[in-house]
């Protein structure tokens, strides 16, 4: 395409802008603009914008790189990583605590909560741990029990503004074994009370299956495979695992996902 026929494919998108289909403009758009060379794309790309913009489509267009709302006004991705070994020891207690709060409509992180935890009963870490997890004994040893870290979730959740009845937010687990199985469990081991914040929540596996018709049965590796994204950091990392399910529903979403609570009530 020579620079002379490129203009004057510009040229018949600005005058015929007014009366082009609006909903399909933007791939018209798309397609004369992946025709250009470089140089004329850059020449006359602002000037495509300001044309369009001048008859009303800069709205639309906008609208259609958004996507729909969501239920939540923001989702709390949690994943934590927990004492381990083979056979399986017990009780297991957590060891990394993460909460990444995701903005609901943008879809993108505005804060983060991440604490190493000392366990209790079994509190020297297993090499199979440490090599699973990433987590060494120093990471752990002189950090806050189960207990502060909870307090310490409480003052963050208030803070953030997450405990105002108005604001509508939700946790958001890669399984249901956070929040079913291992927090309530090591809570009824030790007597502690459980929030009721922890008790509903979003499965993204149950969440995947419903937008893309598969169950990812190795879990993230699966979803970010499924979705054609780059793993993040390093598998069973809590802080990165969250990261990950952050990175899979911001992709959900902006696919036109709707995202909604999986668990049943307590």
């Amino acid at each position: 395409v020579s620079d002379a026929s490129g203009c004057s494919m510009i040229a018949l998108l600005h005058t015929g802008a007014a009366k082009f289909p609006q909903n399909l403009l933007p791939r018209a758009r798309q397609a004369v603009c992946s025709l250009l060379p470089t140089g004329v794309l850059k020449g006359y790309g602002s000037i495509i914008s300001r044309k369009l913009a001048s008859h009303g489509f800069g709205a639309s267009m906008a609208a259609m790189s958004s996507f729909p709302p969501q239920r939540y006004h923001y989702f709390l991705v949690l994943d934590f990583e927990a004492t381990c070994d083979k056979p399986q020891i017990h009780p297991q207690e957590i060891i990394e605590f993460p909460i990444l709060k995701l903005n609901g409509r943008t879809m993108e992180i505005e804060s983060t909560f991440h604490m190493y935890v000392q366990p209790v009963v079994h509190p020297q870490l297993t090499p199979f741990c440490t090599e699973l997890t990433g987590i060494i004994q120093g990471m752990v040893d002189g950090q806050p029990s189960l207990q502060q870290v909870l307090e310490r979730v409480d003052e963050w959740m208030a803070k953030e503004g997450l405990l105002d009845p108005s604001v509508k937010s939700i946790f958001v687990t890669c399984g249901d074994w956070d929040l079913k199985v291992m927090l309530p469990g090591q809570c009824q081991y030790l007597g502690l009370p459980v929030a009721d914040y922890f008790k509903q929540w979003i499965n993204l596996k149950k969440a995947y299956s419903f937008a893309m018709g598969s169950w990812p049965k190795n879990g993230l590796l699966d979803m970010n495979k499924g979705l054609n994204l780059q793993h993040i950091g390093r598998p069973h990392s809590g802080i990165d695992d969250c990261k990950n399910i952050a990175n899979i529903m911001k992709t959900l979403a902006h696919r036109g996902f709707i995202f909604k609570q999986t668990s049943k009530p307590f």
